[in-house]
């Protein structure tokens, strides 16, 4: 294949172009998928805050805390997230445009949320980003790109155990409901 139509399927600039073992495809596709995953995550980070500004109630000082830390905490992925693409050799998010065609997870503009459903639905969406970054493990490792697969277990681990908090501060009292 001509060095033209590899730079065409990367979509690279030759000057971005960075030298990686990866095979053009597995570039593309582990980019692809880490790029969703990306656009989720700073979804996330804003509807995370958004809930951490707007939650009231009489646990919202408990509630508060958690969504701001839990913001810290997501926001925190998203330079490894897009460093990694870097690193590989593909190209990542320029803009907030960009992540609105990407993202998957449902924004929430409601001028009100009742805290629970706050809670509820920041722990789907991060089983939600849990899932998908379980799909890109299974890229990388078709792709034998170990350094990504490693850095999403270390992030499907924080999202599930945001997800467990999520859950614990929003189940019934005394059950397992939702």
């Amino acid at each position: 294949m001509s060095q033209a139509k590899s730079s065409a399927l990367r979509k690279v600039n030759p000057v971005l172009d960075t030298p990686t073992d990866l095979s053009q495809e597995g570039v593309s596709k582990i980019s692809a998928a880490m790029n969703t995953i990306l656009a989720d995550t700073f979804a996330l980070y804003l509807k995370t805050k958004n809930f951490h500004w707007h939650v009231s109630g009489r646990h919202f000082r408990d509630y508060h805390l958690l969504l701001d830390e839990q913001s810290e905490q997501i926001f925190g992925t998203t330079d490894e997230i897009a460093e990694r693409v870097r690193k590989i050799g593909g190209t990542t998010l320029r803009s907030i445009g960009q992540v609105a065609k990407l993202q998957t997870l449902e924004d929430n503009d409601e001028s009100y949320v009742p805290p629970r459903e706050m809670l509820r639905e920041l722990m789907n969406d991060n089983k939600k980003v849990a899932a998908a970054m379980r799909k890109a493990h299974d890229i990388c490792d078709k792709y034998e790109d170990v350094a990504t697969a490693s850095l999403l277990e270390n992030f499907i681990d924080a999202a599930e155990r945001r997800t467990w908090f999520l859950f614990e501060a929003s189940r019934q009292e005394g059950s397992n409901e939702a």
